[in-house]
């Protein structure tokens, strides 16, 4: 399991840990870690040529350390002081050792000739996007052909939030000490981080709880339900689905295979009739009946222990209502796609934070923004603040799906999903989540770990079913007792 603190915290943790070291010790571990990766990463140290970005801060400090300690070792190591001036006890360093000094004009030449470059030009108290002179290198850095290397954060990366506003630098490998940062495990800082190497400080006995966690297949492999000997369909879970529609009936189909392949007990369907006899056709399994909720909102889910509603299901007033009488319920209930366009109705919303039973909404980045009333791009860009704000507007566990799959509850860790894919990025994919997720809160779950589970499951299973090559929402299907098999493995000893 990774887990991420903020600034904040990881700033108190350091002044406590400093109070008890020499001067300058902490600055040194983090340097020699640095430079253990950075010479991972070239093909050889002696002759290689290493340039540093470097911004007056301890994070430039950080890389001219590290700097120094390539140099030493045969390295040709050139730094570029982007606001004119740098950490002196790093130049001083970096001098002895031969390393050089060139200035911010001429950084061009010497990162085209580089065959790695360190980004020590920001740390984790950046905020608001790179400046000039900063935005300048890192666009150059961009447009070199070596490795980039940052140290603890991209620059340009909102160390807190993953907020990117403006230029940043991309990063192949981000060496971060410590602990990880939010912005490392959520896009779109995520998407600039590349390959995250924590480094081991001495931190770890000053940090408190963690603002993030992201889970790991042993991790998952622990919460997942397995069937016991004295398991029947009933204590393997019932999920009631209310999902599809005349016009949207692959929502059911995929919904119900997802809870199918899955594990759960039962799948107890209803829908309209020619929805149920898709459902049918596919699923012979499925306890099904016509209840078109435009006629009929009874619920009458038999020995169900979870529901599922809102996939393809449609937005009319026999949808509001069907909504009203599972809110109503005391079933833990995913609320899914059109069920949480509906929840923009205060009255249904109130429903969901009146509801003793657990409740779990399951939006993407649009369906998101028209909950909370804002853009989706403010969305996606700010993912990890809207995600915890839903859920302590709504007072229930958030999924947000897209590019970062997080998991919020109030009060709790967010949590991070480590297996998103842009193969996931298909329609229908959301619906076969919401069968997984569904199954898992049927056998027992609590929402946020049965959300925690059904997205790695759901990620695993698209990199698996074709071994990285594109997937359909119906391969997905296929791919599921594939990553089921292999996270259980994972925690064999």
């Amino acid at each position: 399991m990774r887990y991420a603190h903020t600034v904040g915290v990881v700033r108190e943790a350091e002044a406590a840990l400093m109070a008890r070291l020499p001067g300058g010790a902490l600055m040194r571990r983090a340097a020699a870690g640095l430079a253990v990766e950075c010479a991972r990463l070239l093909p050889r140290v002696y002759g290689s040529r290493v340039v540093l970005l470097v911004g007056p801060g301890d994070n430039g400090g950080d890389a001219l350390y590290a700097g120094a300690a390539l140099a030493a070792r045969g390295a040709a190591v050139r730094a570029v002081p982007a606001a004119g001036r740098a950490h002196e006890g790093g130049l001083a360093a970096l001098r002895a050792a031969g390393g050089r000094v060139v200035p911010a004009d001429r950084a061009e030449d010497t990162l085209f000739d580089a065959d790695l470059i360190v980004d020590g030009l920001l740390g984790i108290g950046g905020r608001g996007g790179l400046r000039p002179p900063f935005a300048a290198l890192a666009v150059l850095a961009a447009n070199a052909p070596a490795p980039v290397v940052a140290v603890d954060l991209p620059s340009g990366v909102d160390a807190d939030t993953g907020e990117v506003a403006g230029a940043a630098v991309r990063a192949d490998v981000t060496v971060t000490f410590g602990t990880h940062k939010p912005g490392l495990l959520v896009d779109p800082g995520a998407a600039r981080a590349g390959r995250v190497h924590p480094v081991d400080i001495g931190l770890g006995p000053e940090l408190p709880g963690p603002a993030l966690l992201s889970f790991d297949d042993a991790d998952v492999a622990a919460l997942l339900p397995a069937p016991g000997p004295e398991s029947d369909k009933y204590r393997r879970g019932v999920l009631a689905v209310r999902a599809g529609s005349a016009p949207y009936r692959g929502a059911a189909v995929l919904t119900v295979g997802g809870a199918l392949r899955t594990g759960v007990g039962m799948v107890r369907y209803a829908g309209a009739e020619p929805v149920v006899d898709q459902v049918l056709a596919r699923w012979p399994e499925v306890v099904a009946e016509v209840n078109d909720p435009l006629s009929s909102t009874r619920l009458d889910p038999g020995r169900a222990a979870a529901a599922v509603i809102g996939p393809g299901r449609g937005t009319r007033p026999g949808n509001a209502d069907e909504l009203r009488v599972v809110l109503e319920s005391d079933l833990p209930v995913l609320a899914d796609a059109d069920a949480i366009t509906l929840l923009a109705d205060d009255a249904l919303a109130d429903l969901v934070r009146e509801r003793t039973a657990p409740t779990l909404v399951t939006p993407h980045a649009g369906e998101l923004s028209r909950l909370l009333g804002t853009d989706r791009e403010e969305v996606e860009a700010r993912r990890l603040e809207h995600a915890t704000r839903a859920a302590r507007e709504l007072d229930c566990t958030v999924l947000l799906k897209g590019s970062t799959t997080l998991v919020a509850h109030p009060g709790s860790p967010v949590a991070v999903n480590a297996t998103g894919t842009p193969l996931l990025a298909t329609a229908g994919s959301g619906d076969v989540l919401s069968g997984i997720v569904g199954a898992l809160m049927a056998a027992g779950l609590p929402a946020t770990e049965a959300a925690v589970c059904g997205a790695h499951l759901h990620g695993r299973a698209a990199t698996l079913v074709r071994a990285g090559a594109p997937v359909s929402a119906s391969d997905l299907l296929d791919g599921i007792p594939a990553a089921l098999l292999a996270i259980r493995a994972s925690a064999t000893p």
